[in-house]
């Protein structure tokens, strides 16, 4: 097996134990991850998460610009480790975890439901930042539709490229966070996470996901948290 297929196998078992695995399972699993390392990561989850959380009014928009301010060359294409092939006759964008409606959605499903767009500024952790418009839709329609568990207080995002990250669901609730298909008014490109992607103004870029293919609802923050904080980045990276 080639490194990048043992990585990416890797990655996707590790994401899988967000479908509701007991810790127990998890101890069992050899991925290394003790008992200890969880009940110490549920206690003493980032340590800015609840100040931020306090300082951010989930449902408080942000401003967004005019269409003449819009940066079409600005976007950096940044890919986690290569741009997938996806075929978007048989994408499904898959909605599961603490939900009472499980969703398996194609695009045509996805389009149908109300479209929103906005203008808003994307910042990269890198130091540069481009004005970009996204449409698609509120990622809050998906999250209504599934019917989650009142439990509920993270959720997980898994991308075609074996990419992984975690929201709070309050910043996932905000109105400007988008499930986006569109940039500039175009479909979006591949390159810049077609056929669906996260977008909001109030995270850091490396929490937009790109490419989305799963969607997991869960009551607990796992020691898994993201593909960049589990190597030390900052997990709420809001804005």
């Amino acid at each position: 097996m080639e490194p990048m297929q043992r990585d990416r196998l890797l990655l996707r078992r590790r994401f899988l134990q967000l479908s509701g695995f007991s810790s127990l399972s998890l101890l069992l699993s050899g991925c290394g991850i003790r008992l200890f390392e969880e009940v110490v990561g549920q206690a003493f989850e980032p340590l800015n998460q609840r100040l931020e959380e306090l300082l951010l009014n989930p449902q408080q928009p942000v401003p967004e610009f005019s269409i003449s301010a819009i940066e079409p060359d600005a976007l950096i294409i940044n890919s986690y480790r290569f741009t997938p092939k996806i075929d978007t006759v048989k994408f499904r964008l898959l909605v599961e975890g603490d939900v009472d409606n499980p969703l398996s959605l194609s695009m045509a499903d996805i389009q149908q439901m109300p479209h929103t767009s906005m203008i808003i500024r994307h910042v990269c952790v890198e130091g540069w930042a481009a004005i970009v418009q996204w449409g698609g839709l509120q990622l809050r329609d998906i999250v209504v539709l599934a019917k989650p568990k009142s439990n509920v207080r993270y959720i997980y995002f898994e991308s075609a490229d074996g990419y992984y990250e975690s929201w709070d669901i309050a910043s996932a609730l905000h109105p400007q966070t988008l499930m986006a298909y569109e940039k500039n008014g175009q479909p979006l490109p591949v390159e810049n996470g077609a056929p669906l992607r996260l977008a909001s103004p109030i995270k850091l870029g490396y929490k937009q996901s790109k490419w989305v293919t799963r969607i997991v609802l869960v009551e607990k923050l796992l020691p898994i948290k993201g593909y960049w904080e589990d190597q030390g980045y900052e997990w709420f990276a809001g804005l």
